[in-house]
């Protein structure tokens, strides 16, 4: 979301519809990686990157940006990475600390989402790192299906798509590490309030 765009209360948008078709496709992804059937696999995380794009560029341009597209978007995003992930992990194509690692961050941001709403606050906005760090990963899932073809293409995709994890757990916990920051300094904040401040307003940095 760019700055100063306004953000309404919208349910029925063509962003809010495009992220629930991208919501629609993670158990469909879910049959495909798990029978085997890589190929179709690949092809519906091809359409959900592509949604997952035009959802933001439409929002931005037909100014439809909502409170539930906010919500929509990074939640279909960790779905897919954690379906994925799964997916890969029950095959044997990925070891089980990489699931383990996703999860933990995640579950980590879901306590602070528990925690600031006790207090009156919304959700921390997703920052730039999170985002890089969620694109690294949805770009290394297709890489590692596609190692698992013989050859010379299966061996660059192994190098190519294991280089894209290593970034993509490493930005992931990177921005972590920053949401936390944020949640301790609100937190703070708050604990010393002595009533004149609003709650569930926050500085964007």
């Amino acid at each position: 979301m760019q700055r100063g765009q306004e953000v309404s209360s919208s349910v029925l948008t063509v962003p809010n519809l495009i992220s629930l078709l991208r919501l629609a496709l993670v158990p469909v992804f879910a049959v495909l990686i798990v029978s085997g059937h890589d190929v179709w696999a690949l092809v519906v995380l091809a359409v959900s990157g592509f949604t997952d794009w035009l959802d933001g560029v439409l929002a931005r341009r037909l100014r439809q940006v909502s409170k539930l597209g906010e919500m929509l978007d990074p939640a279909a995003d960790r779905l897919f990475i954690f379906v994925t992930l799964a997916g890969l992990a029950w095959r044997g194509v990925v070891p089980l600390w990489v699931l383990v690692v996703i999860v933990a961050r995640d579950a980590l941001l879901a306590l602070l989402v528990v925690l600031l709403g006790r207090r009156g606050y919304g959700p921390l906005p997703v920052s730039f790192v999170g985002k890089a760090g969620t694109f690294a990963l949805l770009y290394a899932f297709p890489l590692l299906l596609l190692a698992e073809m013989p050859g010379a293409v299966g061996a660059v995709a192994h190098v190519a798509g294991w280089a894209f994890t290593w970034w993509g757990v490493g930005l992931y916990w990177l921005a972590g590490w920053q949401y936390l920051r944020q949640a301790r300094r609100l937190l703070g904040a708050g604990a010393h309030d002595d009533g004149g401040g609003t709650p569930g307003r926050w500085e964007q940095r």
